[in-house]
């Protein structure tokens, strides 16, 4: 056997990042996704729909809260950064929705889309951001109180932009007042040796920038990093080392651990206030105010 990356030999490396292998009701979780969202709009109706860039899909879904200058909750989808619409993640409106949080679900771009390019969708996800700070008030909104959260790979895009220089994007540099992060990556280097490198265009700069375990120093906002029992090695290490990495630095953040959940039914704990995500993304928007 020869390592590729600490004891993974290639193929073991291409199995701990192939969620396939690890959640064998995959499928039947993404289509209970799907059906739960529709569900969703027809109790709370069909949600605010606004462009956020040029480009025909950088768009998102806004359901409202009554509540005025409510917080609002942006979710970024997963998918292995190639699959997903935010269409799908809407189930968990209706939770946030009643507890007084706007909640918004970007679209994006899929990596096979872009020619592989990861850095199209950071920064889609970043201009996404950078929208709801400027037009919140159009939809009830305070753009004092935004908070991010994202499933999978959306959690890898959502960690860039919680470590990203936002001074340096023209924005204010806690333009974010928390963050939930769920089964994500936070370094790339692994994930560059396994199979994924067929679809994504790995080279030193895009690992090295959209790495967020390397710019733990931007991190300003409290995190929740989650992760489940049941899933790849590879993702319980990447949330234990980003975890330890950010108490290090000395940064406000909580890990959660899923007992006995997949990675798709890590992201079901978000539906719900007392399941494990959903509690505890109330709790931090209702603690940081």
């Amino acid at each position: 056997m020869t390592a590729v990356f600490l004891d993974y030999d290639q193929s073991r490396l291409d199995a701990a990042y192939d969620q396939t292998v690890w959640a064998s009701n995959m499928q039947t979780l993404l289509a209970g996704y799907a059906s739960a969202s529709a569900k969703t709009r027809e109790r709370l109706g069909a949600p605010r729909r606004f462009r956020y860039g040029p480009t025909a899909v950088e768009e998102l879904d806004v359901f409202r809260a009554s509540t005025h200058r409510a917080p609002t909750l942006i979710f970024v989808h997963g998918g292995a950064w190639r699959r997903g619409a935010a269409a799908d993640y809407a189930f968990s409106a209706e939770t946030f929705v009643a507890a007084g949080v706007h909640y918004v679900v970007l679209d994006f771009a899929a990596v096979t889309d872009v020619g592989g390019d990861l850095r199209v969708l950071a920064s889609q996800v970043r201009h996404a951001i950078a929208w709801v700070h400027g037009h919140v008030h159009e939809f009830g909104g305070d753009s004092d109180r935004l908070y991010l959260a994202g499933h999978s790979s959306g959690a890898h895009l959502a960690a860039v932009a919680l470590t990203t220089d936002w001074k340096a994007e023209g924005a204010p540099a806690r333009i974010l007042k928390g963050g939930v992060l769920a089964c994500g990556m936070y370094d790339l280097h692994p994930v560059r040796l396994s199979k994924r490198s067929s679809y994504v265009t790995f080279d030193d700069d895009t690992e090295a920038a959209l790495s967020p375990l390397r710019h733990i120093e931007q991190l300003s906002a409290p995190l929740v990093v989650a992760w489940g029992t049941n899933e790849s090695p590879e993702f319980i290490r990447q949330g234990r080392e980003f975890t330890a990495a950010a108490k290090a630095a000395g940064k406000s953040v909580e890990a959660l651990v899923a007992d006995g959940c997949n990675h798709f039914e890590v992201m079901n704990t978000f539906a719900t206030a007392e399941q494990l995500l959903g509690r505890a993304t109330l709790n931090l928007i209702k603690t940081r105010g």
